[in-house]
C-alpha cells in the first residue's frame, strides 16, 4: 500500500471485501487475516456479536479489524470495569470511541477486585499457583513436607491441590509446584499469613462476560449473543494463548469464539499500526508500560516496575493497589530473595 493509500484510507470503513483489501500494506497474515474477519463478521449465521475491549495494545489492533469489516454495524462493543483501572485506559477508551463513532458499553465487575481480595484472598504468581494455594489454605493445610499418600489421609477433600503440592502429576507437568523454582521449600518455611485467591479475576471479568453471553445484552429487549470476539494473540504466550489451537472456536449449542489477532507475530502488529495509524494509550506511549489490564496486579513478573510508574503517574492508584495487594507484594519479594538465596547456595 502507498503512503497517499494510507492517508487517506486510514479511517474509512470498506464497503466491499475488495476495497478493503486495497488498503492492505504487503502482509499474508493481515491480509489472511482480514479476508477471514470479513467473512465472520459479514456471515448472516450472526446477528449480534460482541466484541470484548480492554484498551490494551493487542485490543486497539482488534478493535480496528472488526470496525472495518463490520460492514453492517453488527458488533456490539464491551469492556470491563475492574475496580481497578489505570485513568490512562478510561480516557483511552473515550478516545476509541470518538475515533469509531461507537459505543463501548462498560461492565462493573460483580465483585470489584478491592472487594474480593479482602473477601478470598489476593492474588500471588499466577492464577494457577493461587487456585492450588486456596484449596489448600480452605483445608487448613499445615504446609507439611510430607508424601501424597500421608497428606491425602490428613486432608482427603483436597486431592487435586495436593497432587500439585507433593508433585504428582509427573515431571514437567505445568501442575507441579516444582514449576515455580524452590516454593514449596518457601512455603515450608514461609507459609502465607494472609488468604492467597484468584477469585479476582473470575468476578472481575470471567463472570461478567459469562452472564453476558449467558442473558444476551440490553437492547431492545435482551439481544442474546452468536459470537464473540477477543484479542488473544498465541505469540503472546501464558495460559489464554496455549488454550486455543485456531482463532475460531465454533459452539453447536451456543456463542461462537472468534479471535481475529491470533496468528498474529509481533511483526506483524508492527506492520497493521503502521498500515492503519493505529494510537495506543498513554500507559504506553507515555508511562512505557508493556501491558494494562488490572493495575499493579501482582501476577506480573514486572510488577515492582509497575509500581514504580503507577506511583509517577497515578499516585492516587498507587495507594490503592498497595493496600490491596500489599500482602502478595512482601510475600513475593520475599519468594525472590528466597530462590536467590538458593541459587547461590548451590552454585
Amino acid at each position: 500500500m502507498n503512503n497517499e493509500n494510507k492517508n487517506t484510507n486510514s479511517l474509512r470503513k470498506a464497503k466491499t471485501l475488495d476495497e478493503l483489501l486495497d488498503t492492505c500494506p504487503r502482509n499474508q497474515i493481515i491480509g489472511d487475516n482480514l479476508v477471514r474477519a470479513w467473512s465472520k463478521i459479514n456471515s448472516p449465521k450472526y446477528l449480534h456479536i460482541l466484541c470484548s475491549v480492554s484498551g490494551g495494545s493487542d485490543s486497539d489492533d482488534m478493535i480496528d479489524i472488526v470496525w472495518r469489516c463490520d460492514r453492517d454495524d453488527k458488533v456490539i462493543y464491551v469492556c470491563f470495569d475492574t475496580g481497578l483501572e489505570y485513568q490512562a485506559t478510561k480516557e483511552h477508551l473515550d478516545y476509541l470511541e470518538e475515533k469509531y463513532n461507537i459505543k463501548i458499553l462498560r461492565y462493573k465487575a460483580i465483585k470489584p477486585i478491592p472487594l474480593s481480595c479482602k473477601q478470598y484472598g489476593q492474588p500471588f504468581l499466577s492464577k494457577q499457583v493461587s487456585e492450588f494455594i486456596q484449596r489448600l489454605q480452605s483445608h487448613n493445610f499445615q504446609w507439611e513436607d510430607e508424601k501424597f499418600d500421608i497428606l491425602y489421609k490428613k486432608y482427603p477433600k483436597c486431592k487435586s491441590a495436593l497432587e500439585w503440592w507433593c508433585g504428582e502429576k509427573g515431571e514437567g507437568s505445568h501442575f507441579n509446584i516444582s514449576c515455580n523454582k524452590y516454593l514449596k521449600e518457601f512455603m515450608v518455611a514461609n507459609p502465607p499469613t494472609f488468604k492467597i485467591s484468584n477469585k479476582c479475576c473470575q468476578y472481575a471479568k470471567k463472570d461478567v462476560a459469562h452472564k453476558i453471553l449467558r442473558e444476551g445484552i440490553c437492547g431492545n429487549g435482551l439481544l442474546p449473543i452468536d459470537l464473540q470476539i477477543v484479542g488473544i494473540r498465541k505469540a503472546e504466550g501464558g495460559a489464554r494463548s496455549t488454550a486455543y489451537k485456531s482463532c475460531f472456536d465454533e459452539n453447536d449449542s451456543g456463542c461462537d469464539n472468534y479471535r481475529p489477532l491470533f496468528w498474529y507475530k509481533d511483526s506483524d502488529k508492527i506492520d497493521y499500526e503502521n498500515a492503519y495509524g493505529i494510537e495506543h494509550s498513554k500507559c504506553y506511549t507515555e508511562y512505557g508500560l508493556k501491558r494494562t489490564g488490572c493495575a499493579g496486579c501482582p501476577f506480573g513478573r514486572d510488577f515492582e516496575y509497575e509500581l514504580e510508574v503507577i506511583q509517577k503517574y497515578e499516585p492516587k492508584l498507587y495507594k490503592a493497589v498497595n493496600n490491596i495487594f500489599g500482602d502478595s507484594y512482601e510475600y513475593t519479594r520475599k519468594y525472590r530473595e528466597f530462590v536467590k538465596k538458593m541459587n547461590k547456595s548451590r552454585e
